[in-house]
Formats: structure tokens, C-alpha cells, sequence
């Protein structure tokens, strides 16, 4: 389980539905976020738009890939590829020609914590699109032909992706910061766990994860009100009251820890690790603001000026909060040439804005206890690693750390990095 990606929870994914409605209204138009119910009870928030006949929905169960039963990783990744391969009496032939006969593009997918689908359909072809959405959520097929096809498809990129460093790089950055915590699992699965799936599997995991209970749905476009009501109980007004889902328990990561991995190659990643706060903790909008400054989304970021513009170390850098269900972190994250990377690293230590204990209080950082059985630096070993690749962190009592709280740092190094001392500042 990794720093990843796409939507994070269902409240990212109705912010980037929301984000989309902006976009498609007209200039200096109110978006009005309308709070709906439906006779069934399904909870919905909607925007109404008429600027252009396209009524698209979101949606997110709660149960994610951490749903998965220890053996059967990738279990949740395989059913999201199959929901539009049959559902109902159609077979994956006659359910796709019907999707492009109702004008409709219909998507499923998953992350640790939520199992996502949209529909962006036609408002003239509005019950044509719902009517097989409907047999998606509530009838998939899961049949062997899809199911062998697209588990051999996951296979295909899961085989491709061992060549990747970043891969084997990933594999231990989610061991070291959650251990045996289900956010430590491979979402997708091996070739061997994949192999082990039929389609009774794909069945309980539907039944477990679909339920209205613990459902987050979005609307936006040419809409009413009353239409999207009846829409929501046509779609989830027949699925189970509550899902059954595993507990999964929340955690820490486990920072203070230094990792490495080692490849033949000639560019340097670095990732870092940091306490973070909850989305419902009060200092979060001052953490996200500060997030921003230090590395968001544009070129006056601090970590930019400093690490790019200043100095050239990078093509770019950025900072981010990461936030599961059950644990957060902040990411910094940035590549450079591998004789680059200790002034890459010395630099974004002394980089970071000095509010940083004030917007992350104490009571946020690891404690010394929990840091203190951590992994000391290897810097002797380092030296006489013949392998290229490197990675590295250092909670070291420097200047540096007195700012950032103890974190764990991943690099990669080239076999220029054999003989340097390493980190800079410890």
C-alpha cells in the first residue's frame, strides 16, 4: 500500500466532482450544492446544470482493497475491472454495445479505503444509461471468460511492473511505515493470489462492499432535484442495508526508519515521510495551507524556489498530505541525479517553514519512544554497498530535525554515492 494516487476517499472524490461542475458552468455562475434524500433514504449531494445535457454521477462505497482476505490480495482490484463485462442476462458483448448505444461511459475502481464508480451519461438517454448502471451495482456477472481475461491483464501489469525499481521501492516503503497492517498489501495482488480467485470470490466481496449504509454519492448536470432522487433509489435503494465489512484498525507509521533500495540507475529518488492530521483534527486547514506553501501546485512553493529555481537540483518537487481512513502522513517527493542527492536532501530539510510545530503540535510527532527502537542510520554499511541505489533517511538531533519531526526518508543512489558521507547531516 503506497502514497498513491488517485481519489482517496469518497469526500476527494466528490471534491473533484465538484471541482468538475465549476469547470463546465458558466463564467461568474453560483454553484448551488443541493443536500438531497431520497424516499428510500439514500443521501446524495447534488448541482443542478443545464449549460449542457450531461447528467454525470459518483459514487463510493465505504471498503476498499484492505478488504482484501490475506491470500486473496487483489481481490477487490480484479471485480472493479468486471462490472462492465455482464451483468444481469447481457454478456460482455451486449452490455458494452448497450453502454454505446445509451451514449454512456460507465467506470469502476478501487483504493485502500473506498470502492468508487461514475456513470457520465446522456440527459436525452437518462433511463437507458441508469437502467444498466443498475445492473452493474446490483447483478454483475462474474463470469470465467472476463474473469480470466482481465485477471490475465493485471498478471501483464504486474509482471511489467517488476522491472520497475519504483515497484520493489514501493513494496518496502508500505512494510516499513505499516508493517502487517492491511495498508502494507499489494492492492493488486501477485500472479499467485490472482490465480486463486474464482468467481464465488468475486461474488462475497460484491455482497460484503455494496451496501447503502456506508454509500457517498455526487450529481451534477441536467438534473432535477426530484429526477435525481428517483434515480438514487432505481440505483441503491435495493442493496443491503449495511455492508459487512473487516474491521481495520487505525495506525501510525512507523517513521524514523531508514531504507534503501538498490538499482542500476542514474537518477536519485527521494521520498519522505512526516506526521500529518486528520481531515477532522482543528489544525487541518492550517496544515494543508502550510502543505501548500511549503510544496503544492505551483512555482512559488517554498520546496520549488529552493530545491529548482535556486539551485536546479530537480525538475520538480512537491509536497502533499496523504490521508487514508486510518492513518495520514505528509509526503515530500522529488527526483534528482544521484551525486545531487545529499544537497537535494540537506536542502529540503532546511527548507521547511518555520510554523511547522505550531500547525503540527508535539502531540502529532512520534514519540521518543516510539523512534527511539527505530533502525540507526547505516552509514558504514552504506559505504561499502556495492549497489547503486540507495535509500535513505536520517532522524538525527540536527538543526534540520529541530524543525521537521523525525521522518523516514527513501532514496536512490548511484555508485558515485559509494564513497560520500551520507546524510550530510548526521
Amino acid at each position: 500500500m503506497t502514497f498513491s494516487s488517485l481519489l482517496r476517499r469518497p469526500l476527494a472524490a466528490l471534491a473533484t466532482l465538484g471541482l468538475s461542475a465549476l469547470l463546465i458552468l458558466p463564467a461568474q455562475a453560483e454553484v448551488v450544492f443541493q443536500d438531497i434524500t431520497s424516499p428510500a433514504g439514500v443521501h446524495a449531494w447534488l448541482v443542478e446544470d443545464y449549460a449542457v445535457p450531461i447528467v454525470t454521477i459518483r459514487f463510493a462505497f465505504e471498503g476498499g482493497t484492505t478488504q482484501d482476505p490475506v491470500g486473496k490480495e487483489g481481490l477487490t482490484t480484479l471485480m472493479t475491472t468486471l462490472f462492465d463485462e455482464g451483468a444481469g442476462t447481457l454478456d460482455s458483448d451486449a452490455f458494452q454495445i448497450a453502454l454505446d448505444d445509451a451514449g454512456a461511459e460507465m467506470g469502476f475502481a478501487a483504493d485502500a479505503d473506498a470502492t468508487y464508480g461514475s456513470m457520465r451519461m446522456l440527459a436525452d438517454h437518462r433511463d437507458e444509461a441508469v437502467a444498466l448502471l443498475k445492473l452493474a451495482i446490483e447483478k454483475p456477472s462474474f463470469t470465467q471468460n472476463p474473469i480470466d481475461r482481465m485477471r490475465a491483464q493485471l498478471i501483464t501489469g504486474i509482471n511489467a511492473s517488476a522491472q520497475d525499481p519504483n515497484t520493489a521501492a514501493q513494496r518496502q516503503w508500505g512494510t516499513a511505515l505499516y508493517g502487517d497492517h492491511p495498508y502494507s498489501r499489494r492492492s493488486q495482488g501477485t500472479a499467485e493470489t490472482l490465480n486463486a480467485l474464482d468467481g464465488d470470490d468475486l461474488r462475497a466481496q460484491h455482497q460484503a462492499i455494496f451496501a447503502r449504509g456506508k454509500l457517498s454519492v455526487g450529481i451534477v448536470g441536467a438534473i432535477s432535484a426530484d429526477d435525481a432522487k428517483a434515480m438514487l433509489d432505481t440505483l441503491f435503494a435495493n442493496l443491503p442495508a449495511e455492508p459487512k465489512l473487516a474491521p481495520i484498525a487505525d495506525i501510525k507509521p512507523n517513521l524514523g526508519q531508514d531504507l534503501r533500495v538498490d538499482y542500476k540507475l542514474p537518477q536519485t529518488s527521494i521520498f519522505m515521510a512526516f506526521p500529518s492530521v486528520a481531515r477532522t483534527d482543528p489544525d487541518y486547514f492550517a496544515a494543508y495551507l502550510m502543505t501548500q506553501i511549503l510544496g503544492g501546485d505551483t512555482f512559488q512553493s517554498r520546496l520549488t524556489s529552493e530545491v529548482r529555481e535556486k539551485r536546479g537540483l530537480t525538475y520538480g518537487i512537491s509536497a502533499s498530505m496523504v490521508g487514508f481512513e486510518h492513518s495520514q502522513s505528509l509526503l515530500i517527493a522529488t527526483a534528482t541525479r544521484a551525486e545531487s542527492a545529499p544537497e537535494t536532501l540537506k536542502v529540503i530539510r532546511t527548507s521547511s517553514p518555520a510554523s511547522w510545530p505550531t500547525v503540527l503540535p508535539r502531540k502529532n510527532w512520534p514519540t521518543p519512544s516510539a523512534t527511539s527502537s527505530a533502525p540507526t542510520p547505516l552509514v558504514s554499511s552504506a559505504r561499502r554497498q556495492p549497489s547503486p541505489i540507495r535509500w535513505w533517511g536520517c532522524r538525527c538531533a540536527t538543526s534540520a530535525s529541530t524543525i521537521f519531526p523525525p521522518a523516514l526518508t527513501r532514496s536512490t543512489l548511484s555508485p558515485s554515492m559509494t564513497s560520500r558521507r551520507w546524510p550530510p547531516d548526521c
